[in-house]
């Protein structure tokens, strides 16, 4: 059984494009959260980019996942399964898989309409004894889970925790964890740091897949609203920088430019030179994840790691809280 996906209303989903990219470009440095890459020609070209041979970090997950599903299955024994930021359809179906004899429902949450679509599609077809319930929406927003039987799996995979900055991940955490029950789970997969010479080119493709997906923002913006990007004025740049152990994506304007937003109304000034920052890919140190994990009221209960030590799947529990005497 499956429900259509709902798309954002037009209106809000513009006042939330229109704030960022207002706040954003006039910004000191300049940068755009990275949910706007992912319109739909954004989401098809990610499908690319997660099959080139320079990034092997999906592959390497869904190999973790297709070895490791069978022992999460049995730890969570989940009826329901959400995943955060869902995309493809390849990393649910072999959780799905394993959690055969309990699951009865799947709610993939994503920002891409046309990604949920195409997934959801997949699933029913795979799985058609699970209900998929697809939800258009920012992940990083208040989850509600009371209408999904438990005990629930929440899944957030691909790396994407890394998208977050650290007070935003902070954020995010802190407001998941008391909307977990003591037998819910939460399923990360995370980059693990590693020599930035198999970094850097993951994300920075010898066929210029992750430079087109990275200028898509700017052909979006000039879409939406009314802007007038010279989009090749504008070279792709994947910086590491070692101090905050994160990729950074940025776009470099080649010359001094003014671009026009007619909605809301503003001239952006870029000096030649000029970098507007699009994502960052956070990588991380076990350590670092069980504190970032322990700050926010979750307890890394199992992880599993490729034997190349680039990808990491951590499986947290909501810690034990004590409340206190009457």
């Amino acid at each position: 059984m499956t429900t259509p996906a709902v798309t954002s209303h037009p209106p809000a989903h513009l006042a939330a494009l229109r704030a960022d990219a207002t706040r954003g470009l006039t910004a000191v440095p300049k940068a755009l959260p990275p949910k706007w890459l992912y319109d739909a020609a954004g989401s098809a070209l990610f499908e690319q980019i997660v099959r080139l041979p320079e990034y092997p970090y999906c592959r390497t997950e869904q190999a973790l996942l297709t070895k490791f599903s069978p022992d999460i299955a049995a730890t969570t024994r989940a009826r329901s399964v959400v995943e955060l930021g869902s995309g493809g359809p390849e990393k649910a179906l072999a959780l799905l898989d394993a959690l055969a004899e309990t699951v009865t429902t799947y709610a993939p949450v994503d920002v891409s309409s046309s990604a949920l679509n195409l997934a959801t599609t997949a699933l029913s077809a795979a799985c058609p004894q699970v209900a998929v319930q697809p939800r258009v929406a920012d992940f990083t927003d208040p989850l509600d889970l009371d209408d999904l039987d438990g005990p629930r799996l929440v899944m957030l995979l691909g790396g994407t925790i890394g998208n977050l900055l650290p007070d935003e991940r902070a954020q995010f955490l802190a407001s998941l964890a008391p909307r977990l029950t003591h037998q819910d789970r939460l399923l990360l997969g995370v980059h693990l740091v590693t020599d930035p010479r198999v970094i850097l080119p993951a994300y920075n493709d010898s066929a210029g897949v992750t430079a087109a997906f990275n200028r898509g923002v700017l052909h979006r913006i000039n879409r939406e609203l009314g802007a007038d990007f010279d989009v090749d004025a504008f070279e792709h740049v994947a910086v590491w920088d070692a101090e905050n152990e994160w990729l950074a994506m940025r776009l470099r304007a080649r010359t001094a430019q003014t671009v026009r937003l007619d909605d809301p109304g503003i001239d952006v000034r870029f000096a030649a030179g000029e970098d507007l920052r699009t994502e960052v890919s956070a990588k991380f140190r076990p350590e670092r994840l069980a504190r970032e994990l322990d700050a926010a009221g979750l307890e890394l209960d199992m992880i599993w790691t490729d034997p190349d030590a680039l990808v990491s799947l951590a499986l947290a529990a909501p810690a034990l809280r004590i409340l206190p005497a009457a």
